[in-house]
């Protein structure tokens, strides 16, 4: 089988362009056919430039519509061929729509849901095919849908609240650093040759004021210059050194304020994913495997996986958990009182419930200090230019004869 490129018009007219696998050009023919679809133009993709289309990030909100839309329509008892061919025409991401296209094709030549999709790692990644393959196995495809699309609307639900929390500081220190920069390179030259006219001795914080302007107008382009690359090398020597890589996941947790909440925010994400894996009849060990590399730091994958061990050496779950120092007392609590009720499943969704809830009242009560802080930042540093600036000048006014 080859990937073609191919355009074609649908039963309505329109022209649909897209890739498809296929034999050879009357293969094509005859799968777009099986479509609705009439080709006008086929020819095979460039082996040496593989199509980027299906190896791209799909973003969150098309993934949770494939979950929610396939769940409903596998639900209403409609084959699972015509459900994808429903999504596909209604889909209006275009990426989205082709990686459709390509799982209906797949399907009909064979494949599993979760083989297919596993051929799409931007889109699907492998805890999502491997709850695919739970769900086939067991007949309950359409409930492990449903529990998909509510854990990828949680997800989005917390990068929602941190994004609400960035937004704000970002747009005022942007402003900021734009007002500053055109008053030092613009303002203060200008007033520092009238202060030089004068000869009069400047107080200290003019000085330091002339001396950022001089500095930034002669060499402010060396800030792009060298910060670019030192960011640069930075990002590469971190992501090719675990040791420095976990080093840095580690300082990361310790920051205050914003550690505390990346803390809450990897944890809420595994808690959430154990208890959709563990509802699912994954077994715990396989699901704590799982969800190691989910919570995007090597602190807590290498204390999950340590809780692992614990609990394949003979340790209770509440224990191996309490002793890796991740989780509070109240949420070993819960996972004890839990395990020894055989209502792991209810424990664990109670820990997603308690961590999503610290999460969004954390992020809450960061957003609301924020706003004052840097507002009162943002005051003091225009008042001392101000009085940089000014205190000067009202020199140079009560010296001027009368």
């Amino acid at each position: 089988m080859t990937l073609h490129n191919y355009r074609a018009i649908d039963s309505g007219g329109r022209s649909v362009r897209g890739t498809a696998d296929a034999a050879d050009i009357d293969d094509l023919e005859a799968r777009l056919q099986g479509r609705g679809l009439t080709l006008v133009h086929g020819e095979p993709t460039n082996p040496r430039t593989p199509s980027l289309l299906f190896n791209r990030r799909i973003p969150r909100r098309e993934r949770i519509h494939f979950c929610f839309h396939l769940e409903q329509l596998l639900a209403a008892g409609v084959p699972i061929i015509e459900s994808l061919t429903d999504l596909r025409d209604a889909t209006t991401h275009m990426p989205m729509q082709h990686i459709v296209a390509r799982l209906q094709e797949d399907i009909e030549g064979g494949l599993t849901l979760s083989e297919a999709a596993a051929r799409h790692p931007g889109a699907f990644d492998a805890v999502f095919c491997s709850l695919l393959r739970v769900g086939e196995q067991t007949g309950t495809l359409a409930p492990v849908l449903r529990q998909l699309a509510d854990a990828l609307h949680r997800e989005d639900e917390l990068a929602a609240h941190a994004r609400k929390l960035a937004i704000y500081p970002i747009i005022v220190g942007s402003v900021l650093c734009a007002a500053i920069t055109v008053a030092l390179l613009f303002v203060v030259p200008e007033l520092a040759r009238l202060f030089r006219s004068t000869g009069q001795a400047l107080p200290l914080q003019t000085r330091i004021l002339i001396g950022l302007s001089n500095g930034l107008a002669h060499h402010g382009w060396l800030i792009p210059v060298v910060l670019v690359p030192a960011l640069g090398a930075i990002r590469f020597a971190i992501r090719n050194s675990p040791a420095l890589q976990l080093s840095v996941d580690r300082l990361r947790l310790r920051l205050p304020v914003i550690g505390t909440l990346q803390h809450k925010i990897a944890l809420a994400r595994v808690a959430s994913l154990l208890s959709m894996l563990y509802a699912s009849g994954i077994a715990l060990l396989d699901a704590l495997s799982t969800a190691e590399n989910a919570s995007g730091n090597l602190a807590i994958r290498d204390s999950l996986r340590t809780a692992s061990r614990r609990i394949t050496e003979g340790h209770d779950i509440a224990s191996a958990f309490e002793l890796t120092g991740l989780f509070p007392q109240l949420v070993t609590r819960m996972l004890r009182i839990g395990e020894q009720t055989g209502c792991l499943d209810t424990a664990l969704g109670n820990v997603v419930h308690f961590y999503e809830r610290d999460t969004k009242e954390t992020i809450e009560r960061l957003q609301a200090s924020a706003e004052p802080v840097l507002t009162l930042t943002l005051g003091a540093l225009m008042l001392w230019i101000v009085f940089a600036v000014l205190g000067p000048v009202y020199e140079i006014l009560t010296h001027l004869p009368v």
